[in-house]
Formats: structure tokens, sequence, C-alpha cells
């Protein structure tokens, strides 16, 4: 498999999918067309997502082709498409939508096999985990179920930041994925702060981008993962 996994897409100087350039041009090389799954977007309609992605991969050279749209399945079955990104917003609508659609089932295949490769951040990064239980979104519909697409053998908290802003007092994010591995003992959530990202090739996952990652597991104490640190899937 051939995954690229993105904790977010924005630069901090605002920049849509700017920073992460070279890794996406890595990923896309031999691509013609790509699977653009815009579902996680709400309050941006999937055809304007679609077009926003269109406009950053641009100098890839890469022809999105929208997973909403009526001729995405017909292309998809005859071979035409050869990735599939998956773009980031409210995790529990792009799993549902995916569900629903039957989009879920055949992402799953057609990565596994190695027909194509899958490029995701934010929820899409979210749902090539194990569950999206470790998702920072609002449930704002019922997915009917959190099991993801288990494309690597851990769960994913994009934007991770620890940090409690001064007067709040609620969980940290080292709090609440801690509560996640008290009632998931058996599961490990790899955290990814903004700005970087996993790349998974074969049975590897390499720490890259910017930031070290984050390893939690039940009973452990946190592990830092810096950029460069192999995980094996």
């Amino acid at each position: 498999m051939q995954l690229l996994l993105l904790s977010n897409s924005r630069a901090p100087d605002g920049g849509y999918l700017t920073f992460c350039r070279d890794a996406l041009a890595a990923q896309m090389q031999g691509v013609q067309k790509a699977l653009f799954v815009p579902f996680a977007g709400v309050s941006l309609s999937w055809d304007d997502y679609a077009a926003q992605v269109q406009d950053a991969i641009a100098p890839t050279g890469v022809q999105l082709v929208g997973a909403h749209r009526d001729d995405a399945l017909g292309q998809f079955l005859a071979g035409d498409i050869q990735a599939v990104i998956v773009g980031g917003g409210n995790t529990f609508q792009l799993l549902a939508e995916c569900r629903k659609r039957g989009w879920l089932v055949r992402i799953d295949d057609a990565v596994r096999s190695g027909r194509m490769s899958y490029t995701g951040w934010s929820a899409g990064a979210n749902l090539a985990g194990l569950t999206i239980n470790t998702t920072n979104d609002m449930p704002i519909v019922d997915p009917q179920g959190f099991g993801a697409l288990g494309l690597v053998p851990f769960c994913i908290n994009p934007h991770y930041n620890n940090s409690l802003p001064p007067g709040h007092q609620g969980e940290t994010r080292d709090q609440r994925l801690a509560e996640f591995l008290i009632a998931n003992p058996d599961k490990q959530v790899i955290a990814l702060p903004e700005g970087s990202w996993l790349r998974v090739q074969g049975g590897q996952a390499q720490v890259a981008g910017q930031f070290a990652a984050k390893r939690f597991a039940a009973g452990k104490p946190v592990e830092d993962l810096p950029v460069g640190t192999a995980l094996y899937v």
C-alpha cells in the first residue's frame, strides 16, 4: 500500500496544501486521475470543495473526479483512476456518506490491492485508521458505526495539540486520548501535530514533515516519534 496521511491542509500562512507540495508531488507520480472524496465538507459544497483541491494540486497535473458525481463510479470501476484523495472536514459525515454510498468497501479494496494510492488529510487521515473514535470532530450525523478503513493498525489523532488555553477547565488532548485507551486498551493512537504526516509504503510508516508525532498506548508513557521514525504496519 502507498498512503500519505496528513494532519492538516492549511499552512500557518493560510496556504492550502502548500506546506506538503513535495510530498503530494511524490505521491501523485504516475497518476493521471484521482478520485476526490469531498464528503467531509459541510459548510462548503462538494463541487466547490473539489474545485478548491483541484486548484491546489494543479502542479501535479492530476485530474480529480469527485466521488459525489454520477460518473465517478463508472470511471473508478473502469480503471481510469489511479489514486484516492480524501479531504478533511467532519469525520462523522465523511464516514456516513462513504458507508451509505458504498465507497468505503470500494476504496478499501482498491488501496489494499495496490491498484490505487491513498492520500488523506485531517478527517481523511482519520478514515485510514482502525476507527474514527479519535477524531476531534463533533458527531453531527450518525455514521452507523465508528469502524474505518483500517489501512494502518492504529487510530490517528490529527491536529494534535496538548495546550490548555488560560481559563479553560476541560480536558487536554492527552487526557482525552488516555480516556479512549482506557475504554479501548487493545488499540494505539498516533497523534500528528499540524505540519506533520505519515508516509506508508509497503509494511512501513514513516513520520515526516516538521514535527515529531506521538504514540499513545494503554499503560505506557506517551512516546515521542521524531521525524524519520519508522513504524511497522
